[in-house]
Protein backbone atom coordinates (compact mmCIF):
# COMPACT_ATOMS: atom_id res chain seq x y z
CA UNK A 1 0.00 0.00 0.00
CA UNK A 2 1.15 3.36 -1.07
CA UNK A 3 1.67 6.42 0.36
CA UNK A 4 0.88 9.58 -1.42
CA UNK A 5 1.14 13.05 -0.33
CA UNK A 6 -2.24 14.91 -0.53
CA UNK A 7 -2.86 16.69 -2.61
CA UNK A 8 -0.74 15.95 -5.93
CA UNK A 9 -1.24 15.19 -9.17
CA UNK A 10 0.01 11.57 -8.43
CA UNK A 11 -2.43 11.61 -5.37
CA UNK A 12 -5.34 12.77 -7.71
CA UNK A 13 -4.58 9.98 -9.64
CA UNK A 14 -5.38 7.59 -7.47
CA UNK A 15 -8.20 9.19 -6.20
CA UNK A 16 -9.59 9.54 -9.87
CA UNK A 17 -8.97 5.37 -10.24
CA UNK A 18 -10.85 5.01 -7.10
CA UNK A 19 -13.86 7.07 -8.21
CA UNK A 20 -14.10 5.59 -12.14
CA UNK A 21 -13.55 2.41 -11.22
CA UNK A 22 -17.38 1.99 -10.31
CA UNK A 23 -18.78 -1.14 -11.73
CA UNK A 24 -19.13 -2.21 -15.24
CA UNK A 25 -20.88 -4.21 -17.69
CA UNK A 26 -19.73 -6.37 -20.44
CA UNK A 27 -22.40 -6.46 -23.51
CA UNK A 28 -21.65 -10.05 -23.15
CA UNK A 29 -22.98 -9.53 -19.38
CA UNK A 30 -25.89 -7.84 -20.41
CA UNK A 31 -27.17 -10.16 -23.01
CA UNK A 32 -26.79 -13.18 -21.12
CA UNK A 33 -28.89 -11.34 -18.43
CA UNK A 34 -31.68 -10.65 -20.68
CA UNK A 35 -31.86 -13.97 -21.97
CA UNK A 36 -32.13 -15.27 -18.45
CA UNK A 37 -34.53 -12.70 -17.47
CA UNK A 38 -36.75 -13.19 -21.05
CA UNK A 39 -36.64 -17.25 -20.11
CA UNK A 40 -38.17 -16.85 -16.11
CA UNK A 41 -40.66 -14.46 -17.68
CA UNK A 42 -41.93 -16.85 -20.44
CA UNK A 43 -41.36 -20.28 -18.98
CA UNK A 44 -41.25 -19.73 -15.58
CA UNK A 45 -40.94 -22.38 -12.79
CA UNK A 46 -39.23 -24.78 -15.88
CA UNK A 47 -36.51 -21.86 -16.68
CA UNK A 48 -35.90 -21.04 -12.99
CA UNK A 49 -34.83 -24.76 -12.05
CA UNK A 50 -33.28 -25.66 -15.23
CA UNK A 51 -31.12 -22.77 -14.32
CA UNK A 52 -31.04 -23.76 -10.53
CA UNK A 53 -29.71 -27.17 -11.88
CA UNK A 54 -27.07 -26.08 -13.87
CA UNK A 55 -25.34 -23.74 -12.19
CA UNK A 56 -26.06 -24.92 -8.21
CA UNK A 57 -27.61 -27.98 -7.75
CA UNK A 58 -29.01 -30.66 -9.93
CA UNK A 59 -31.22 -31.90 -6.86
CA UNK A 60 -33.40 -29.04 -7.18
CA UNK A 61 -37.19 -29.97 -9.20
CA UNK A 62 -40.11 -27.89 -9.31
CA UNK A 63 -41.72 -29.70 -6.32
CA UNK A 64 -38.90 -28.85 -3.95
CA UNK A 65 -37.96 -25.54 -4.98
CA UNK A 66 -40.26 -24.03 -2.08
CA UNK A 67 -38.71 -24.56 1.25
CA UNK A 68 -41.34 -26.94 3.73
CA UNK A 69 -41.89 -26.41 6.99
CA UNK A 70 -39.91 -30.12 7.56
CA UNK A 71 -37.06 -28.46 6.31
CA UNK A 72 -37.53 -25.37 8.34
CA UNK A 73 -37.68 -27.98 11.11
CA UNK A 74 -34.66 -29.63 10.50
CA UNK A 75 -32.80 -26.54 9.91
CA UNK A 76 -33.53 -25.06 13.20
CA UNK A 77 -32.02 -28.05 15.12
CA UNK A 78 -28.99 -27.68 12.96
CA UNK A 79 -27.71 -25.02 14.18
CA UNK A 80 -25.61 -24.25 17.46
CA UNK A 81 -26.57 -22.16 20.47
CA UNK A 82 -23.97 -19.57 19.94
CA UNK A 83 -25.53 -18.75 16.86
CA UNK A 84 -29.35 -18.75 17.83
CA UNK A 85 -27.02 -16.20 20.74
CA UNK A 86 -25.98 -13.99 18.46
CA UNK A 87 -28.57 -14.16 15.88
CA UNK A 88 -31.05 -13.12 18.64
CA UNK A 89 -28.91 -9.88 19.81
CA UNK A 90 -28.69 -9.25 15.98
CA UNK A 91 -32.56 -8.73 15.22
CA UNK A 92 -33.29 -7.38 18.18
CA UNK A 93 -31.10 -3.96 17.77
CA UNK A 94 -32.04 -4.14 13.86
CA UNK A 95 -35.68 -4.11 15.11
CA UNK A 96 -34.85 -1.53 17.64
CA UNK A 97 -33.33 0.64 14.94
CA UNK A 98 -35.40 0.00 12.04
CA UNK A 99 -38.64 1.09 13.78
CA UNK A 100 -37.31 4.36 14.46
CA UNK A 101 -37.41 4.70 10.57
CA UNK A 102 -41.31 4.49 10.29
CA UNK A 103 -43.06 7.41 8.86
CA UNK A 104 -46.87 8.05 9.56
CA UNK A 105 -49.86 9.26 7.70
CA UNK A 106 -50.89 12.66 8.15
CA UNK A 107 -53.48 15.25 7.74
CA UNK A 108 -53.35 19.15 7.59
CA UNK A 109 -55.74 21.92 7.12
CA UNK A 110 -53.63 24.41 5.77
CA UNK A 111 -56.39 27.11 3.89
CA UNK A 112 -60.06 27.17 4.90
CA UNK A 113 -61.84 24.76 3.13
CA UNK A 114 -59.10 22.61 2.05
CA UNK A 115 -57.83 19.27 3.60
CA UNK A 116 -54.12 18.17 2.69
CA UNK A 117 -52.42 15.16 3.60
CA UNK A 118 -49.99 12.26 2.93
CA UNK A 119 -50.91 8.30 2.74
CA UNK A 120 -48.15 6.10 3.99
CA UNK A 121 -49.04 2.47 3.13
CA UNK A 122 -46.80 -0.59 2.59
CA UNK A 123 -45.80 -2.29 -0.58
CA UNK A 124 -48.07 -5.61 -0.89
CA UNK A 125 -44.96 -8.22 -1.52
CA UNK A 126 -41.18 -7.86 -1.14
CA UNK A 127 -38.41 -9.95 -2.94
CA UNK A 128 -35.09 -10.39 -0.69
CA UNK A 129 -32.24 -11.74 -2.28
CA UNK A 130 -29.51 -13.24 -0.18
CA UNK A 131 -26.28 -14.33 -1.77
CA UNK A 132 -25.08 -18.20 -1.70
CA UNK A 133 -21.58 -17.35 -1.10
CA UNK A 134 -18.95 -20.51 -1.96
CA UNK A 135 -22.39 -22.67 -3.06
CA UNK A 136 -24.04 -22.10 0.38
CA UNK A 137 -21.07 -22.83 2.01
CA UNK A 138 -20.64 -19.34 3.55
CA UNK A 139 -24.31 -18.49 4.61
CA UNK A 140 -24.73 -14.66 4.30
CA UNK A 141 -27.42 -14.51 7.20
CA UNK A 142 -26.92 -10.88 7.74
CA UNK A 143 -28.55 -10.84 4.10
CA UNK A 144 -31.72 -11.95 5.13
CA UNK A 145 -32.02 -9.64 8.28
CA UNK A 146 -31.19 -6.55 6.56
CA UNK A 147 -33.65 -7.14 3.78
CA UNK A 148 -35.96 -8.65 5.86
CA UNK A 149 -36.33 -6.82 9.07
CA UNK A 150 -37.27 -3.35 7.26
CA UNK A 151 -40.14 -4.75 5.02
CA UNK A 152 -41.31 -6.31 8.39
CA UNK A 153 -41.37 -3.27 10.06
CA UNK A 154 -42.75 -1.49 6.86
CA UNK A 155 -45.67 -4.29 7.48
CA UNK A 156 -45.15 -5.91 4.41
CA UNK A 157 -47.54 -8.80 4.07
CA UNK A 158 -46.03 -11.35 1.55
CA UNK A 159 -41.79 -11.19 1.79
CA UNK A 160 -40.21 -13.68 -0.15
CA UNK A 161 -36.60 -15.18 0.05
CA UNK A 162 -34.52 -16.19 -3.00
CA UNK A 163 -30.85 -17.65 -2.45
CA UNK A 164 -29.12 -20.37 -3.83
CA UNK A 165 -29.02 -23.62 -2.71
CA UNK A 166 -26.29 -25.95 -1.92
CA UNK A 167 -24.61 -28.76 -4.00
CA UNK A 168 -27.05 -31.39 -2.56
CA UNK A 169 -30.10 -29.09 -3.11
CA UNK A 170 -30.84 -27.76 0.79
CA UNK A 171 -31.24 -24.26 1.91
CA UNK A 172 -27.98 -24.07 4.41
CA UNK A 173 -29.47 -24.19 8.10
CA UNK A 174 -27.95 -20.56 9.26
CA UNK A 175 -30.25 -19.13 6.40
CA UNK A 176 -33.28 -20.78 7.16
CA UNK A 177 -32.80 -20.00 10.97
CA UNK A 178 -32.55 -16.58 10.58
CA UNK A 179 -35.43 -16.12 7.88
CA UNK A 180 -37.64 -18.08 10.44
CA UNK A 181 -36.55 -15.91 13.47
CA UNK A 182 -37.69 -12.56 11.18
CA UNK A 183 -40.90 -14.96 10.35
CA UNK A 184 -40.08 -14.91 6.78
CA UNK A 185 -41.44 -18.69 5.95
CA UNK A 186 -41.63 -18.35 1.96
CA UNK A 187 -38.01 -19.18 0.81
CA UNK A 188 -36.86 -20.50 -2.75
CA UNK A 189 -34.10 -22.08 -3.92
CA UNK A 190 -32.86 -20.22 -6.48
CA UNK A 191 -30.10 -17.70 -7.13
CA UNK A 192 -28.22 -15.00 -9.18
CA UNK A 193 -30.45 -13.46 -12.45
CA UNK A 194 -33.16 -16.18 -12.60
CA UNK A 195 -33.84 -15.37 -9.07
CA UNK A 196 -34.23 -11.88 -9.60
CA UNK A 197 -36.40 -12.44 -12.47
CA UNK A 198 -38.97 -14.90 -10.67
CA UNK A 199 -39.19 -12.17 -8.15
CA UNK A 200 -40.09 -9.48 -10.62
CA UNK A 201 -42.08 -11.45 -13.02
CA UNK A 202 -43.33 -14.36 -10.77
CA UNK A 203 -43.56 -17.92 -11.52
CA UNK A 204 -46.23 -21.13 -11.25
CA UNK A 205 -44.55 -21.13 -7.95
CA UNK A 206 -42.58 -17.55 -6.72
CA UNK A 207 -45.27 -15.19 -6.41
CA UNK A 208 -44.58 -11.27 -8.38
CA UNK A 209 -43.70 -8.95 -5.63
CA UNK A 210 -43.12 -5.12 -5.85
CA UNK A 211 -40.05 -4.26 -4.48
CA UNK A 212 -36.49 -6.74 -4.54
CA UNK A 213 -33.61 -6.02 -2.27
CA UNK A 214 -30.22 -7.16 -1.29
CA UNK A 215 -26.72 -7.78 -2.51
CA UNK A 216 -25.64 -10.31 -5.11
CA UNK A 217 -22.56 -10.61 -7.48
CA UNK A 218 -22.58 -8.83 -11.12
CA UNK A 219 -25.62 -11.00 -12.63
CA UNK A 220 -27.60 -9.81 -9.41
CA UNK A 221 -26.76 -6.48 -9.95
CA UNK A 222 -27.33 -6.47 -13.69
CA UNK A 223 -30.75 -8.45 -13.43
CA UNK A 224 -31.96 -5.50 -10.98
CA UNK A 225 -30.96 -3.04 -12.96
CA UNK A 226 -32.67 -4.49 -15.95
CA UNK A 227 -36.34 -4.60 -13.72
CA UNK A 228 -35.88 -1.72 -11.93
CA UNK A 229 -39.34 -0.03 -13.29
CA UNK A 230 -41.34 -3.01 -13.15
CA UNK A 231 -40.37 -3.21 -9.75
CA UNK A 232 -38.41 -0.89 -7.10
CA UNK A 233 -35.04 -2.15 -5.96
CA UNK A 234 -33.02 -0.83 -3.11
CA UNK A 235 -30.03 0.33 -5.38
CA UNK A 236 -27.37 -0.74 -7.99
CA UNK A 237 -24.67 -1.63 -5.80
CA UNK A 238 -20.58 -1.67 -6.98
CA UNK A 239 -17.83 -3.14 -4.82
CA UNK A 240 -17.06 -2.77 -0.98
CA UNK A 241 -15.33 0.69 0.08
CA UNK A 242 -14.23 2.03 3.28
CA UNK A 243 -11.85 5.22 4.03
CA UNK A 244 -10.63 5.81 7.35
CA UNK A 245 -9.98 9.22 8.95
CA UNK A 246 -6.79 8.35 11.57
CA UNK A 247 -4.84 10.80 13.37
CA UNK A 248 -1.87 10.37 15.72
CA UNK A 249 -3.77 8.64 18.52
CA UNK A 250 -5.17 5.57 16.42
CA UNK A 251 -3.83 2.38 16.67
CA UNK A 252 -2.05 0.83 13.63
CA UNK A 253 -3.24 -2.69 14.50
CA UNK A 254 -6.72 -1.24 14.23
CA UNK A 255 -6.74 0.64 10.56
CA UNK A 256 -5.09 -2.36 9.25
CA UNK A 257 -7.87 -4.68 10.20
CA UNK A 258 -10.33 -2.45 9.21
CA UNK A 259 -8.85 -1.88 5.88
CA UNK A 260 -8.83 -5.63 5.12
CA UNK A 261 -11.97 -6.14 6.41
CA UNK A 262 -13.30 -4.82 2.95
CA UNK A 263 -10.41 -5.74 1.16
CA UNK A 264 -11.31 -9.75 1.54
CA UNK A 265 -14.70 -9.03 0.30
CA UNK A 266 -13.35 -8.30 -3.38
CA UNK A 267 -10.67 -6.99 -5.70
CA UNK A 268 -12.35 -4.29 -7.20
CA UNK A 269 -12.85 -2.91 -3.10
CA UNK A 270 -11.12 -0.05 -1.96
CA UNK A 271 -9.54 0.74 0.93
CA UNK A 272 -8.39 3.83 1.67
CA UNK A 273 -6.48 5.63 4.97
CA UNK A 274 -6.34 9.16 5.04
CA UNK A 275 -4.03 10.12 7.96
CA UNK A 276 -2.13 13.78 9.03
CA UNK A 277 0.42 11.34 10.61
CA UNK A 278 3.28 10.15 8.47
CA UNK A 279 4.49 7.55 11.30
CA UNK A 280 1.17 5.97 11.82
CA UNK A 281 0.65 6.11 7.72
CA UNK A 282 4.02 3.62 8.25
CA UNK A 283 3.44 2.17 11.10
CA UNK A 284 -0.35 0.69 9.42
CA UNK A 285 1.40 -0.80 6.34
CA UNK A 286 3.72 -2.59 8.42
CA UNK A 287 0.61 -4.09 10.30
CA UNK A 288 -1.00 -4.78 7.25
CA UNK A 289 1.41 -6.79 5.95
CA UNK A 290 1.40 -8.64 8.57
CA UNK A 291 -2.25 -9.27 9.07
CA UNK A 292 -2.56 -9.98 5.30
CA UNK A 293 -0.56 -13.25 5.27
CA UNK A 294 -2.83 -14.75 8.00
CA UNK A 295 -6.07 -14.03 6.41
CA UNK A 296 -8.05 -17.55 4.57
CA UNK A 297 -9.08 -14.78 1.28
CA UNK A 298 -5.57 -13.32 1.44
CA UNK A 299 -5.17 -13.61 -2.26
CA UNK A 300 -8.78 -11.41 -3.02
CA UNK A 301 -7.46 -8.59 -0.32
CA UNK A 302 -3.56 -8.53 -2.02
CA UNK A 303 -5.27 -7.64 -5.01
CA UNK A 304 -7.35 -5.60 -3.84
CA UNK A 305 -4.79 -3.47 -1.31
CA UNK A 306 -2.61 -3.19 -4.77
CA UNK A 307 -5.29 -1.77 -7.26
CA UNK A 308 -7.45 0.06 -4.80
CA UNK A 309 -5.52 0.82 -1.49
CA UNK A 310 -3.90 3.81 -0.69
CA UNK A 311 -2.82 5.73 2.01
CA UNK A 312 -3.67 9.69 1.51
CA UNK A 313 -0.92 11.76 3.60
CA UNK A 314 -3.06 15.15 4.33
CA UNK A 315 -1.68 18.34 6.06
CA UNK A 316 -4.45 18.28 8.52
CA UNK A 317 -8.02 16.15 9.40
CA UNK A 318 -10.19 19.05 7.93
CA UNK A 319 -8.26 18.23 4.77
CA UNK A 320 -9.01 14.67 4.93
CA UNK A 321 -12.74 15.26 5.79
CA UNK A 322 -13.04 17.42 2.35
CA UNK A 323 -11.73 14.43 -0.01
CA UNK A 324 -13.59 11.76 1.97
CA UNK A 325 -16.62 14.02 1.46
CA UNK A 326 -15.40 14.17 -2.62
CA UNK A 327 -15.57 10.10 -2.67
CA UNK A 328 -18.72 9.81 -0.89
CA UNK A 329 -17.63 6.62 0.38
CA UNK A 330 -19.90 3.06 1.75
CA UNK A 331 -18.16 2.75 4.98
CA UNK A 332 -16.29 6.08 6.78
CA UNK A 333 -14.29 5.35 10.16
CA UNK A 334 -13.40 8.33 11.75
CA UNK A 335 -10.84 7.61 14.57
CA UNK A 336 -9.54 10.76 15.84
CA UNK A 337 -9.55 11.94 19.42
CA UNK A 338 -12.62 13.44 19.38
CA UNK A 339 -14.44 11.98 16.88
CA UNK A 340 -17.90 13.60 17.79
CA UNK A 341 -16.18 17.17 17.26
CA UNK A 342 -16.12 16.83 12.91
CA UNK A 343 -19.66 15.17 12.32
CA UNK A 344 -20.78 18.14 11.23
CA UNK A 345 -18.52 18.69 8.64
CA UNK A 346 -19.16 14.60 6.97
CA UNK A 347 -21.66 15.32 4.51
CA UNK A 348 -20.88 12.09 1.97
CA UNK A 349 -20.80 8.90 3.82
CA UNK A 350 -23.08 5.54 3.20
CA UNK A 351 -22.31 5.04 7.26
CA UNK A 352 -19.90 7.09 9.60
CA UNK A 353 -17.85 5.06 12.42
CA UNK A 354 -17.08 6.90 15.03
CA UNK A 355 -14.16 6.05 17.67
CA UNK A 356 -11.36 3.37 18.33
CA UNK A 357 -13.94 0.37 18.89
CA UNK A 358 -16.77 1.03 16.34
CA UNK A 359 -15.38 -0.95 13.07
CA UNK A 360 -17.37 -1.55 10.25
CA UNK A 361 -18.34 -5.00 11.01
CA UNK A 362 -20.27 -3.71 13.83
CA UNK A 363 -22.18 -2.12 11.66
CA UNK A 364 -22.47 -5.39 9.58
CA UNK A 365 -23.99 -7.74 11.53
CA UNK A 366 -25.65 -6.25 14.82
CA UNK A 367 -25.13 -2.66 15.47
CA UNK A 368 -28.58 -1.49 14.47
CA UNK A 369 -28.69 0.43 11.18
CA UNK A 370 -28.86 -1.41 7.99
CA UNK A 371 -25.46 -2.78 6.05
CA UNK A 372 -26.78 -2.22 2.60
CA UNK A 373 -25.31 1.17 1.97
CA UNK A 374 -24.66 3.51 -1.03
CA UNK A 375 -21.34 2.56 -2.86
CA UNK A 376 -19.28 4.29 -5.93
CA UNK A 377 -20.20 7.43 -4.72
CA UNK A 378 -23.63 7.45 -4.87
CA UNK A 379 -23.89 8.31 -0.89
CA UNK A 380 -23.84 11.78 -2.83
CA UNK A 381 -27.21 11.13 -3.37
CA UNK A 382 -28.87 8.27 -1.75
CA UNK A 383 -29.44 6.47 1.50
CA UNK A 384 -28.80 2.97 3.55
CA UNK A 385 -32.04 0.46 2.41
CA UNK A 386 -34.38 1.58 5.13
CA UNK A 387 -38.39 0.89 6.33
CA UNK A 388 -38.66 3.87 3.30
CA UNK A 389 -37.50 1.68 0.75
CA UNK A 390 -40.60 -0.79 1.45
CA UNK A 391 -43.22 2.03 1.44
CA UNK A 392 -45.07 4.07 -0.76
CA UNK A 393 -46.88 7.55 -0.52
CA UNK A 394 -50.49 8.77 -1.53
CA UNK A 395 -51.13 12.46 -1.58
CA UNK A 396 -54.62 13.44 0.16
CA UNK A 397 -56.53 16.57 -1.26
CA UNK A 398 -59.79 18.09 -0.31
CA UNK A 399 -61.51 21.33 -1.01
CA UNK A 400 -64.77 22.73 -0.23
CA UNK A 401 -66.86 24.71 -2.91
CA UNK A 402 -66.00 27.58 -1.48
CA UNK A 403 -62.36 27.33 -0.90
CA UNK A 404 -62.27 25.93 -4.66
CA UNK A 405 -63.91 29.21 -6.08
CA UNK A 406 -61.23 31.23 -4.17
CA UNK A 407 -58.43 29.67 -5.91
CA UNK A 408 -60.12 28.55 -9.61
CA UNK A 409 -58.62 32.00 -11.47
CA UNK A 410 -55.06 30.78 -10.87
CA UNK A 411 -55.70 27.25 -11.58
CA UNK A 412 -57.01 28.59 -14.85
CA UNK A 413 -54.87 31.39 -15.63
CA UNK A 414 -51.34 28.86 -14.98
CA UNK A 415 -53.51 26.15 -17.41
CA UNK A 416 -53.47 28.36 -20.32
CA UNK A 417 -50.42 29.50 -19.58
CA UNK A 418 -48.97 26.13 -20.72
CA UNK A 419 -51.61 25.74 -23.12
CA UNK A 420 -53.70 23.04 -21.74
CA UNK A 421 -57.57 24.16 -22.47
CA UNK A 422 -58.69 21.03 -21.05
CA UNK A 423 -56.87 21.51 -17.59
CA UNK A 424 -58.35 24.93 -17.58
CA UNK A 425 -62.40 23.89 -18.46
CA UNK A 426 -62.14 21.58 -15.76
CA UNK A 427 -62.04 24.09 -13.71
CA UNK A 428 -63.70 26.64 -15.73
CA UNK A 429 -66.98 24.14 -15.91
CA UNK A 430 -67.78 23.79 -12.10
CA UNK A 431 -67.24 27.76 -11.65
CA UNK A 432 -70.15 28.09 -13.46
CA UNK A 433 -71.98 25.88 -11.18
Amino acid sequence: MKIYQYPSGDAEKRVKDTIERGLGFSKQDQEAVEVYLENVKTRGDEALVEYTNKFDSNKVTIDSLKVTPKEFEIALKNVDASFLKALDRSVNQLESFHSKQKENSWIDTPRNGVMLGQLVKPVSAAGIYAPGAKGGKTPLVSSVLMGGIPAKTAGVHSINLMTPPMENGEINPYILAAAWKIGITSVFKAGSAWAIGALAYGTQTVPKVDVIVGPGNIYVTLAKKIVAGTVGIDMIAGPSEILIIADKHANPQFLAADLLSQAEHDVMASSILVTDSEDLAKNTIAALKKQIEELPRKDIAKQSIDHFGAIMLVPDIETGIKLSNRLAPEHLELIVKDPFDYIDQIQNAGALFLGSYTPEPMGDYIAGPNHVLPTAGTARFSSALGVEHFTKKTSLIHYSKAAFKREADDVIRLAQTEGLGAHANSVEIRKKE
